[in-house]
């Protein structure tokens, strides 16, 4: 099974497939995509479809696993993150992909066993858990590492397996 995880945003969008075959996840690709502060919203929206499109065209998904929306202050920014995530979750239903959401909390318990880990403890597991020679960079690689991780551990469980 190979499974996108998805740490949404307008600005940068981190990706990660990891493949998972019985006990073993390996990672397959990450990376984080970027759009221009300076273009409008609805310009960095279609560049966001258009390169999920492309990953999606590329790579054999069976799931996307995304993280949850959270935020306590900047709701500018968490309008912004939400659209970002519904283009996501657009692009995943056109394209008959399964959706699984998970909040961060649930992604640090799973990755780090704590559900106060900070980024880099997510990060330093993340590395850890997939054989990697360095903790994926920006932050929003390694989260989106992290949320296609917790989906390969909790798939079992959802499956009743």
């Amino acid at each position: 099974m190979q499974i996108l995880g998805i740490d949404p945003g307008i600005g940068r969008m981190g990706w990660g497939i990891v493949a998972k075959n019985g006990q073993k996840i390996s990672p397959v690709g990450f990376g984080c995509f970027e759009t221009s502060k300076n273009s409008p919203p609805e310009e960095r929206l279609a560049e966001i479809y258009a390169f999920l499109k492309s990953l999606l065209s590329r790579e054999k998904v069976d799931t996307l696993a995304i993280e949850d929306l959270f935020f306590n202050t900047n709701t500018k920014t968490a309008f912004l993150v939400g659209q970002a995530r519904g283009v996501v979750l657009l692009l995943a239903a056109q394209e008959s992909v399964p959706v699984h959401v998970y909040t961060p909390l649930q992604v640090k318990v799973a990755v780090a066993g704590y559900g106060r880990a900070d980024k880099r403890q997510v990060g330093e597991m993340v590395k850890v858990l997939l054989s990697l020679e360095s903790i994926p960079r920006p932050d929003d690689t390694a989260d989106a590492l992290a949320i296609a991780i917790t989906h390969a551990f909790t798939a079992p469980v959802l499956s009743g397996r």
